[in-house]
């Protein structure tokens, strides 16, 4: 009797139609895929609200789970900060798993099914790009799409870091940033009164009474199922749907396959506000003195539709002056910079004295590894911030009000004056994400949290961080909750973390 193929076999078969030399190491890339996705996928049992965890115990470097089945989990003791691949198994009622697909199906929990299959999606995607890993270049690179490319393995906690379920192995090479493809972007006319632009649309971007969309190929075969004309050739970046123009802008497109967790089509309302939130944050980021800067929107268009729309945006590199690199927080293991406790602690000076001010005025920005960059001198000391993609930030009207700052029209759906979501969406990006990712485990985040703390200014949201848990978005959770809601979690602040009360001035601003 033959067992089912599973994701790892058809991902084999097809690979060794469109890529045949790949699939040796392809095969050699498996064992290590599987523990870096169970590793993760442990993280999240292990410190996410699961509703089938009655609860947890530690004891002799292992933790284990008791399920309210009366079932127990176990396995080693999780770092919720922690980068590196390590759980090679977890036993489930003394029986070890080391395949996170086959765990979740013997869970057997309310949706487990389906996320059993993107875990081994995302097995075997993420062979697939290590088996395709570029080598790490002498010399640092001097492109976009070349930083990105150093970018294989993905989100460094999602279970689903490599999960595309909506691409076939062909689509993959051919889309995949850390494969280095070039794509050639379709053109689709159409007429001006069916479209909304916002912002400057280029001229090489319209015809007589026509604006012209920037597609994916992917999106013109799959989902709007007509032909295009051939466009400009372009670089695909890590959200996969933006790709860099050679000597241009990023072109930002709509892809409606699940990438992750989500699909990335473009609402319609972030067109219709595009030029608005773009000049606000643009003014947002002049009141730090320089060290941060905005990637500006030059247009965005929508047919009438979030499958057909597209958004120009400029290029990080824009804000690297002579002898620097942009370089995305992803990417900085590329640069061998990170393993500096010295280097790490200057790079989360900068990142919270920035993060924080914005903060305090009302502005809290998704600062995770992919949207946050930074710009290194000759030397590679982190001397400026870049940030890209405005459609997830949070803006607080109150406190822009305290500050004299106007609101412009925005998206209700990114205004909040609720404090604990505004801080939720910055420390859970710069801190659970960027900062800790950098850092690479919780001790070595606690080392640099405690060398930077001392020199921000003292306010309530600094307060905050220091003396609570940190919120970080409950990925495994998300998954299996199935509404299409963000959902949170409290992780405890890295281990030695600076006492509170003794690193924080007392005199502080208000919220």
């Amino acid at each position: 009797m033959h067992r089912p193929a599973t994701a790892e076999d058809e991902v084999a078969a097809e690979l060794a139609v469109v890529r045949p030399g790949l699939v040796p190491e392809f095969a050699r890339q498996l064992p290590g895929a599987r523990v870096a996705v169970l590793t993760r996928l442990w993280r999240g049992f292990a410190h996410e609200p699961l509703p089938w965890v009655e609860r947890r115990e530690s004891a002799g470097g292992g933790l284990t789970l008791r399920l309210a089945d009366g079932r127990r989990l176990h396995g080693p003791a999780a770092d919720p900060y922690a980068t590196a691949d390590r759980v090679t198994a977890v036993e489930l009622d003394g029986v070890s798993h080391d395949r996170p697909e086959r765990l979740m199906a013997a869970l057997a929990v309310p949706h487990a099914t389906a996320f059993s299959a993107e875990l081994a999606h995302s097995v075997a995607s993420l062979a697939l790009a290590r088996a395709g890993r570029p080598d790490r270049p002498k010399e640092w690179p001097t492109t976009d799409w070349e930083w990105e490319r150093q970018v294989v393995d993905g989100h460094p906690y999602h279970p689903n870091c490599r999960s595309r379920p909506g691409f076939s192995v062909a689509d993959q090479l051919a889309y995949g940033p850390e494969h280095g493809p070039v794509v050639r972007l379709g053109l689709l006319a159409v007429p001006a009164e069916e479209c909304l632009v916002a912002g400057d649309w280029p001229r090489w971007l319209r015809e007589r009474g026509r604006v012209v969309l920037p597609v994916h190929p992917w999106q013109a075969a799959h989902v709007l199922e007509r032909g295009c004309a051939e466009g400009p050739a372009a670089h695909p970046l890590m959200p996969v749907r933006t790709l860099a123009l050679p000597e241009g802008p990023h072109v930002k497109t709509a892809l409606s396959a699940r990438l992750t967790s989500s699909v990335r089509d473009i609402s319609v309302g972030s067109v219709r506000t595009a030029a608005a939130l773009s000049a606000f944050a643009e003014d947002i980021a002049a009141r730090t003195g320089g060290l941060l800067h905005v990637t500006r929107t030059l247009g965005a268009a929508a047919a009438g539709s979030p499958d057909l729309a597209a958004v120009l945006r400029e290029s990080p590199r824009q804000y690297a002056g002579p002898g620097e690199h942009v370089v995305p927080v992803a990417a900085l293991p590329a640069t061998g910079l990170t393993g500096s406790p010295a280097w790490t602690a200057a790079f989360a000076r900068l990142a919270l004295t920035v993060g924080l001010r914005l903060l305090q005025m009302g502005v809290a920005l998704e600062a995770h590894g992919q949207n946050l960059l930074v710009v290194l001198s000759e030397q590679g000391e982190p001397r400026r911030l870049v940030y890209r993609d405005l459609a997830d930030i949070r803006v607080g009207p109150a406190r822009l009000a305290r500050h004299g700052i106007a609101l412009p029209e925005l998206s209700e759906r990114i205004l909040t004056d609720d404090v604990a979501a505004l801080r939720r969406k910055l420390f859970g990006s710069l801190v659970a994400g960027s900062l800790a990712a950098t850092a690479g485990s919780g001790p070595a985040l606690a080392a640099a949290l405690a060398a930077a703390v001392p020199d921000l200014p003292g306010t309530s949201d600094l307060r905050a961080l220091c003396e609570q848990p940190v919120p970080a978005k409950a990925l495994t959770l998300m998954r299996l909750s199935r509404d299409g809601g963000d959902r949170w979690t409290d992780l405890p602040r890295p281990e030695a973390a600076p006492d509170p009360i003794a690193d924080v001035p007392s005199h502080h601003s208000p919220q």
